[in-house]
């Protein structure tokens, strides 16, 4: 059974950095394809970040692009996103995503079949 646990998250002031982190426990966890999803109270669940199987492509809404940045690392079966210059409304429940895939790179929260319970990341104006 496919379990994924994330951490890392907290409370930062607007301007600051944080980098999640979603263990894995997928025995062939190089032949997914990895998400970042984040809710808001109120809100639908979006994407924020996703990476291919071998952590060649990689995907961002415009809302995050060139302050998020997500890796992977297979031989530890974990996926990152490094956020950076965090904004207020960057404030949200994030969840790690699963899909298996040899090379397709889901962007839609229907295409992931496992998820994680989520983290917490607060900022704070």
């Amino acid at each position: 059974q496919v379990q994924l646990v994330e951490s890392g998250g907290g409370s930062v002031q607007a301007g600051g950095s944080l980098r999640l982190s979603c263990a894995a426990s997928i025995r062939t966890f190089s032949s997914y394809a990895m998400g970042w999803f984040r809710q808001a109270p109120g809100k639908e669940r979006e994407f924020v970040a996703a990476i291919g199987p071998r952590g060649v492509t990689t995907y961002y809404p415009d809302s995050v692009k060139g302050r998020f940045t997500i890796s992977r690392d297979n031989a530890k079966s974990t996926v990152y996103l490094q956020m950076n210059n965090l904004k207020p409304e960057d404030t949200a429940v994030y969840y790690c995503a699963a899909r298996g895939s040899s090379w397709y790179v889901p962007r839609e929260r229907n295409e992931y079949d496992y998820w994680g319970q989520g983290t917490q990341v607060t900022v704070s104006s």
